[in-house]
């Protein structure tokens, strides 16, 4: 199945009918959070029973690595952290959660990037990725990728290793999975930006 702007990649091996209806949920709503966006909404996709368990099913199906090659799920805030925990749980992972700076209590390692509009930063607690460690990065969504390649950097600063990247839905033409370099990466669903 493929529509005008968004194309199966990871939920072929759902089946069909399940792949068509994981996309049907997904919402787009135009200007937001500014007129020259399109934003991608898979909010609708949590609420629907069917459709959270499908997507959880094509994510598991669809990993850019075995699971035997990593020990922690590391999910982004916001919305890695609604798909983060699950996987980790579904695959006998631990899970670590990449937050935005200044929300976590203990000593933290941050790394700042670059946004269209601005600039961010991310951190995790202090010991939590340990020397060795191997982590999977998860989020909703990769665009232009600064925010997964700076939990990436963090992972690594924390002598981590980043064994790949998966997301829900990736947004072509801004060369956001090129920016990730060579470590695997996979995504659900493919739509134009």
């Amino acid at each position: 199945m493929s529509g005008s702007d968004i194309t199966i990649n990871g939920l072929k091996k759902v089946g069909e009918a399940d792949a068509e209806y994981l996309v049907s949920l997904v919402r787009s709503v135009p200007g937001f959070p500014n007129e020259n966006v399109l934003f991608r909404d898979f909010m609708p996709v949590l609420a629907d029973a069917r459709g959270f368990q499908i997507m959880m099913k094509a994510l598991e199906l669809a990993l850019p690595v075995p699971i035997s090659e990593f020990d922690y799920v590391a999910g982004l805030e916001a919305r890695g952290f609604l798909i983060g925990p699950t996987l980790a749980y579904n695959l006998g992972k631990g899970f670590v959660a990449v937050r935005k700076a200044g929300k976590l209590p203990p000593e933290t390692i941050g790394k700042s990037y670059d946004l269209e509009y601005g600039q961010a930063r991310v951190e995790i607690e202090q010991g939590t990725v340990k020397p060795g460690d191997r982590v999977l990065i998860v989020d909703d969504l990769i665009a232009t990728s600064g925010t997964a390649q700076a939990a990436a950097d963090l992972i690594e600063q924390a002598g981590g290793k980043v064994v790949g990247f998966s997301f829900v839905m990736e947004l072509i033409g801004l060369n956001g999975r090129g920016s990730l370099g060579q470590v695997p990466c996979s995504s659900l669903i493919t739509m134009h930006a």
